[in-house]
């Protein structure tokens, strides 16, 4: 009986020091050979989060939303920087929030996607694509959405295409489309 003590107590440490490893650390930003461009190297007073960069991101409103909202192709895709929205982009986002509070998609649920270039850790582009996400859907809460009627949700890296600066601006975005 007191073998089997012994080999209880043995079992329960070996437990408790494999157990007592170090917590796992949270994931670095983007690091290595990853080149960010000349204009967003640095924060600055008009961009201080420089992966957020207006030359380097756009959301792409889906073809349902376009149509029933009234919003041209040409007004489709446009940059944004963070929270703070441009104010070019200021009036399509305006249109967004008007159709779905009071327009044809009143009472509709829309959903935001971020999404992230290649570059970077996956765990690190995952978060980055849901802050870009939760960017927009502060913007139309602030201009009269229902932060209920409005779902985020993040891709990071997955559906990326690019393969040079050009291209990686295009995976850089937010989709607004209607949820189910």
């Amino acid at each position: 009986m007191r073998s089997f003590a012994h080999a209880v107590l043995l079992l329960y440490s070996a437990v408790a020091i494999g157990c007592g490893s170090d917590p796992k650390k949270p994931p670095a930003a983007p690091g290595g050979g990853t080149q960010q461009p000349a204009a967003s190297a640095s924060a600055t007073a008009d961009n201080p989060k420089p992966d957020d960069n207006p030359n380097q991101s756009q959301i792409n409103i889906s073809d349902a939303i376009r149509k029933a909202c009234g919003i041209s192709n040409e007004d489709a895709f446009f940059a944004f920087n963070s929270a703070n929205v441009r104010p070019q982009d200021q009036r399509v986002l305006a249109e967004l929030t008007k159709c779905f509070t009071s327009g044809p998609l009143a009472g509709k649920q829309m959903r935001l996607v971020g999404h992230a270039d290649p570059r970077g850790e996956p765990e690190y582009n995952m978060v980055l694509g849901g802050r870009r996400a939760d960017n927009v859907k502060q913007y139309l809460v602030k201009a009269g959405m229902k932060s209920g009627q409005i779902d985020t949700s993040s891709r990071g890296e997955m559906d990326s295409t690019g393969t040079d600066e050009a291209s990686w601006a295009k995976d850089r975005k937010v989709d607004v489309m209607l949820a189910n």
